[in-house]
């Protein structure tokens, strides 16, 4: 039976990433998945500074090896026997707009490389820990939620790398509710359909007037609720725009 119970976010940026990670902080330990450091280092002396415990681990989620490194690491820090209470998977690959026929390889494979295989490797280390959870009585139902965008459901001119990654992402979180639901893992897929008002978005949407960008700390707060619904109302995907956003 696992003997602690942490938090697990990949993608850890100055947005959604950190909203998240404060959040599932104030109730559990907490682990930090960025490729860059500059992207968790200060967030985790802030969450240790105030009295949670936080780790960062730079991590490539598209490259196997890599997420084996990290879980390796997560486990020497917290022990063997260590379980998942939640798992939030935010990373999200090189952007890439460009008219189709423009497009290179390595441009196809930037929205696949994180969104798709990404999740997949991430999935598959962290569901044995969210199974854990399961069986040591874990207060919410172990979760494991995923960051969607418009494009999961929309595939737009010149958004084919994007979009076929976050289909991916969407096809594969939906396919994981189904099996590992009944097991007691709750697998969501949120749709984040608008512009995340962070520091890089400062000057969009100025004239669109108050709320016009969706809150980071909103998100948070609507992944935490989605990690206590009980098991007798579990909601797979969840859509979250402002109020001003068309679609």
């Amino acid at each position: 039976m696992a003997s602690k119970l942490i938090a697990i976010v990949a993608g850890v940026g100055p947005g959604t990433g950190a909203a998240v990670a404060r959040k599932f902080a104030a109730a559990y330990p907490i682990v930090l998945l960025a490729r860059n450091p500059d992207n968790f280092e200060s967030l985790a002396k802030e969450i240790n500074a105030e009295g949670g415990r936080a780790i960062g681990i730079s991590t490539d989620v598209a490259d196997s090896k890599s997420v084996k490194e990290a879980f390796e690491k997560i486990r020497k820090e917290f022990g063997s026997e260590v379980g998942a209470a939640a798992a939030v998977f935010n990373a999200s690959g090189r952007f890439v707009r460009k008219p189709f026929l423009e497009l290179t390889e390595d441009d196809f494979t930037a929205g696949l490389d994180v969104s798709g295989k990404g999740a997949f490797l991430f999935s598959q280390a962290t569901l044995p820990l969210l199974l854990k959870g399961v069986e040591a009585g874990s207060r919410y139902p172990p979760s494991l939620i995923f960051t969607g965008a418009t494009a999961s459901l929309r595939g737009s001119a010149t958004m084919a790398s994007f979009a076929s990654g976050k289909f991916a992402l969407r096809a594969l979180s939906q396919s994981l509710a189904k099996e590992f639901g009944p097991k007691g893992v709750h697998v969501s897929h949120a749709i984040i359909d608008g512009v995340i008002d962070i520091p890089r978005t400062k000057e969009w949407l100025k004239d669109a007037g108050p709320d016009a960008k969706l809150s980071a700390d909103g998100i948070a707060d609507v992944y935490w609720h989605l990690h206590t619904q009980p098991r007798a109302t579990f909601t797979w995907e969840m859509d979250l725009r402002p109020y001003v956003e068309k679609w």
